[in-house]
């Protein structure tokens, strides 16, 4: 039974329609024909037309595999390598830790923070 694909939001749908277009026309500038190619990435040409259309539904790996038949799949390690967001919300994390051993101890119950303002001969 074949499982329906979420549909993607609209600027993810413009950037696999662009991402399929630009696949469609670096095959044509290599002059590979659509029966070729296929053959070469191992599958139907009804997939080739989805790839190049910008299909959701078609797996990373397909367009990994069509990017290695026309020699562009070094330009995918540049994929999220500088992750310039994700570096600065770690740096920040770092700012905020407080070390070990120096943070305050909080009380654990009711009891233990009324104990804690009592003075102290009437603690005992």
């Amino acid at each position: 039974m074949k499982t329906k694909t979420p549909r993607p939001f609209p600027s993810v749908d413009r950037q696999l329609k662009a991402f399929g277009q630009r696949l469609r026309e670096a095959r044509l500038r290599r002059d590979i024909s659509t029966v070729l190619f296929c053959e070469r990435m191992n599958v139907s040409r009804d997939t080739l037309n989805r790839l190049e259309k910008g299909d959701a539904s078609i797996a990373i790996g397909t367009y990994l595999r069509a990017l290695r038949i026309l020699g562009m799949d070094k330009d995918f390690e540049t994929v999220a390598k500088n992750d310039e967001l994700g570096r600065k919300l770690q740096d920040a994390k770092l700012l905020v830790r407080i070390p070990r051993g120096r943070a305050e101890k909080l009380p654990h119950s009711d009891e233990d923070a009324i104990n804690q303002e009592k003075p102290f001969d009437e603690q005992s």
